[in-house]
């Protein structure tokens, strides 16, 4: 079983930047294809990026390509999303997910952290 905890998330204006952590008190989790999700009310859950076990195989929804970044630090046990160029449309609940790269997801959640984007 793997337990999953997100933090950096908060309230930032358009054009700013966040940096989303994710991470697993379990060692394990360096073996597992990670993804980020997100999801706002009354929309379907979207899939934002993923990246392989060895951290060399990155993936990225359309919405994001060339604004985000996901990475990975062994160890810290840790997957990252660095946020960039943030739009209003950004602004979700957003999920770390382990066991697939996306865009369908594996079977471990995280509580999901907050990003919210103003105008």
């Amino acid at each position: 079983q793997v337990h999953l905890v997100e933090s950096g998330g908060g309230l930032v204006q358009a054009g700013g930047s966040l940096r989303l952590s994710c991470s697993a008190s379990e060692s394990s989790v360096r073996t597992y294809a990670m993804a980020w999700f997100r999801q706002t009310p009354g929309a379907e859950r979207e899939f934002v990026a993923g990246i392989d076990w060895s951290g060399n195989k990155l993936n990225y929804g359309d919405s994001v390509k060339g604004r985000f970044t996901i990475s990975r630090e062994d160890a810290w046990n840790t997957v990252y999303l660095q946020m960039n160029s943030l739009k209003p449309e950004d602004t979700a609940l957003y999920y770390c997910n382990a066991g697939s790269s996306g865009p369908a997801p594996g079977m471990f959640w995280g509580q999901g952290t907050q990003v919210t984007v103003s105008s």
